[in-house]
């Protein structure tokens, strides 16, 4: 059902974790579901594609689930709604320091309640009535829990706004699970997708027939796999309620409802095939037949829990790298020069003062608008919040300027606050819509990049040869410029091998790759967000293919839209093909 309103609305998508708590997705992800969404409110998306940290996760729209598709792992998701003056219409994101010193947002719910505190200037805010024991000062920026005294810090964060639409909103975003029109897709990873989504649906179908009690009819799923793909009829005879209710369920609750991960034991559900049933033999599995190998394992994890019989083998192991090559086989790219880049020990900056830079970008504004100043917070109108904390000779705290290319406009003192807490290289990016005046640098710490061309194949290029980056950063001692200096930090999984196709895209990429390691712009020091390691080196926003011969990870090929997605991200930090000298 719908709620008949024309007025505008920001949506966030969020998934519930472990605890029954719906976690919001990043904005950036956001967008691009409601871009999919569009196009296909059945379809599927592939979260890899906008975020390489969520690379194994797929959303099934019809569904309303998460899948991961290297462990079977399903989880609900919900398409929320919230007002465009709240947080996530503003691109405000409240966070707290957890114990490994990396930040973890708040639910958008708390989010939300915290910005309006925030905004009416009160001191506190207790969260007892949303359920938490914690209150949140506002002087002090930190979160205490009542109970153990316990303070963590908390911080404000300006990030891309949440998507705004327009018209009747639904109550709940949730579709009926049936077959979608229209000819599928034969690529790879539609495959995968249909496989997912046909797992899920025989998920469900049974745990309908299980709620409803009694002997169910042995009832017929039609799985959207080719007879090609599978020797075995593709219609699978489902269990008996007896049979799903076994498989559904753990310790008497029904398995799909609760929050945590739905993972059942194969060796159970194959145990419990009653004879002469067929098992549908998921094999293939190094990807050497003619099934995926993702699509192999994710369908035989996804079908063993929906009570269906599978017959698996070995689990599918990603091609890393080549065959080895010998050093007389590696040739330079065409078109650039050289093979390798190297950062000096000492790349250091000359510090530019605060006020110049803000000056430069920026022009002064006569009649200033009533509206929010979206770094501070406060009126344009008004004076800067920083006033008092922050003074600059020349800056006065009511001054207001308009950015050169964009337009938007803060008070010059919180661009010059901005500034200072950022990288200090002379460079500035509007918090509004990140456009970036100056040249970006970034904070990579020193190391070496080489690329060559090698006389094999990417999967989905089978006429270029293949052009190999080679990172290599050593582990070192933090500097001003990083988060903990003085402090050691550590180089995990160097040398780093990464691939391109040898076309003319390809070459477009790899040059601007090495403008954005001459900017020192593709590692920073942070917490790793796989082993959740701090001060280590880590990508920095700009998504490399490290899987040669395979794509199980979500980091290798085919990925048609790669190149385009990294030309993006690789924008995003200014460095834009009108960069590239003709």
């Amino acid at each position: 059902c719908l709620i008949k309103s024309n007025l505008a609305r920001v949506v966030v998508w969020e998934w519930m974790n472990e605890h029954g708590r719906w976690r919001p997705y990043s904005a950036a992800v956001c967008h691009h579901i409601e871009n999919v969404l569009k196009g296909d409110a059945r379809g599927s998306v592939v979260l890899g594609q906008v975020d390489g940290q969520l690379s194994p996760y797929i959303i099934d729209l019809q569904s309303m689930h998460q899948f991961r598709q290297d462990t079977g792992t399903m989880r609900p998701v919900q398409r929320n709604f919230y007002e465009p003056s709240s947080a996530p219409g503003k691109g405000v994101v409240w966070e707290w320091e957890n114990d490994n010193g990396s930040w973890t947002p708040y639910d958008m719910e708390i989010c939300v309640t915290i910005q309006n505190a925030y905004e009416k200037q009160h001191p506190w805010l207790d969260l007892t009535s949303l359920g938490f024991c914690y209150l949140i000062d506002f002087n002090s920026m930190s979160q205490t829990n009542r109970q153990s005294q316990r303070k963590r810090r908390l911080r404000r964060r300006m990030d891309l706004a949440y998507p705004l639409i327009m018209g009747s909103i639904p109550k709940s975003q949730s579709w009926p699970v049936g077959a979608s029109s229209g000819q599928p897709c034969s690529c790879q990873q539609c495959i995968l997708v249909n496989s997912t989504r046909a797992a899920s649906n025989a998920i469900l179908a049974s745990q309908r027939r299980n709620v409803g009690g009694g002997q169910a009819k042995v009832e017929q799923v039609q799985l959207p796999l080719s007879t090609a793909n599978f020797p075995c009829s593709p219609v699978m005879p489902s269990l008996s309620s007896a049979h799903g209710h076994h498989a559904l369920t753990i310790n008497g609750q029904n398995n799909l409802n609760r929050p945590g991960t739905q993972r059942i034991s194969m060796g159970t559900a194959r145990g419990a095939i009653p004879p002469g049933v067929p098992a549908l033999p998921v094999k293939n599995l190094t990807g050497s037949g003619p099934v995926h190998p993702a699509l192999a394992g994710m369908t035989g994890i996804l079908m063993c829990a929906a009570g269906l019989p599978v017959c698996l083998t070995r689990a599918p192991k990603p091609i890393l790298h080549p065959p080895p090559i010998n050093k007389s086989d590696m040739k330079p790219v065409p078109g650039i020069n050289g093979m390798r880049r190297k950062t000096k020990k000492k790349h250091l900056r000359r510090g530019k003062n605060p006020e110049d830079v803000v000056r430069r970008y920026t022009e002064k504004i006569k009649v200033v608008p009533d509206e929010d100043c979206t770094i501070c917070m406060e009126r344009l109108v008004m004076s800067s919040g920083y006033e008092g904390v922050l003074q600059h000779k020349g800056i006065k705290p009511e001054l207001v300027g308009k950015l050169g290319k964009c337009g938007h406009m803060y008070h010059l003192l919180c661009l010059v606050a901005m500034y200072n807490n950022g990288n200090k290289d002379g460079s500035l990016q509007c918090p509004t819509c990140k456009t970036i005046y100056g040249e970006k640098t970034g904070t990579q710490p020193p190391g070496k990049m080489e690329y060559h061309v090698i006389p094999h194949c990417l999967p989905g290029y089978p006429d270029s040869k293949t052009i190999r980056i080679v990172y290599d950063i050593p582990a070192g001692i933090q500097t001003n410029e990083h988060p903990n200096p003085g402090k050691k930090f550590s180089a995990r999984g160097f040398p780093r091998h990464c691939y391109l196709p040898d076309n003319e895209k390809g070459r477009k990429v790899l040059k601007l790759l090495i403008m954005a390691w001459d900017r020192r712009l593709i590692f920073t020091i942070g917490t790793s967000s796989t082993t959740g390691e701090s001060d280590t080196v880590v990508w920095n926003e700009i998504h490399h293919k490290t899987e040669f011969g395979s794509n199980l990870t979500g980091h290798g090929y085919p990925d048609p839209n790669y190149l385009d997605n990294v030309l993006t991200e690789l924008s995003a930090q200014g460095v834009g093909e009108d960069n590239l000298k003709d």
